[in-house]
């Protein structure tokens, strides 16, 4: 009588095999197997509703998705590219050295201003490789492209993750200091932390602005005489 609770496996290996809607499968799923197990249809919608509120969080990040995918279709891949191009002067390097002293700034105050998906994917990308063009004199070529979108993704985790000790009562700096207690020093605490942690930030920007910078010469040296 047991085995009968798996029945909810085999029934979502056939919806997804049969390619039906994937959230009526589970949902179908759950029930079937609630209703086997013994429990009341009431339960099951409590369980199922409890499930959907621990886990909203989630469904917010993908509803980030498709959000992301029309503002594109709509033409903000080609606004952005089109601001940029106005600019004098400008070069991808400017482009990301200037986005990596805001993302460290943000990152080391706690500010979320996004990530690869929201913020670098369909802003900061195609302004960088409109300047990049715009310096070359042409189009770039997929290898020039693939490096861009690398370097343009490198830029936003050195500002998010060499930055965010930076804040006294980040996670990361909280988890340090309490283990630090636990072993016995007692000395250290959130703000030697995070005033530690400043030095990194510096160090990462620094570096980060040469990467930039050497990709820079590196176009200018490629483009058209």
């Amino acid at each position: 009588m047991e085995y009968l609770t798996l029945i909810g496996i085999v029934i979502i290996v056939a919806g997804f095999a049969l390619k039906l809607d994937v959230l009526a499968t589970v949902i179908i799923s759950g029930i079937v197997t609630g209703l086997i197990s013994g429990m009341s249809f009431v339960e099951i919608l409590e369980i199922l509703g409890s499930s959907f509120v621990s886990n909203r969080l989630m469904s917010i990040f993908l509803i980030i998705f498709p959000v992301i995918a029309i503002i594109e279709r709509y033409g903000l891949k080609e606004r952005a590219a089109y601001l940029i191009g106005k600019i004098k002067n400008a070069s991808a390097g400017k482009v990301l050295a200037i986005y990596s002293v805001v993302r460290t700034i943000a990152s080391a105050l706690n500010i979320r201003i996004g990530g690869v998906v929201q913020f670098v994917r369909p802003l900061v990308l195609p302004m960088a490789q409109a300047a990049g063009e715009q310096v070359k004199g042409e189009k770039f070529d997929n290898d020039e492209e693939e490096k861009i979108k690398g370097l343009s993704a490198a830029v936003e985790n050195y500002g998010n993750f060499f930055a965010q000790n930076c804040f006294p009562a980040a996670s990361g700096v909280v988890l340090m200091q309490g283990t630090m207690a636990t072993a016995g020093f007692t000395e250290v605490t959130l703000g030697t932390i995070a005033a530690s942690s400043i030095y990194i930030a510096i160090i990462s920007v620094v570096l980060t602005f040469i990467q930039v910078f050497l990709f820079d010469r590196k176009i200018k040296k490629g483009g058209k005489k």
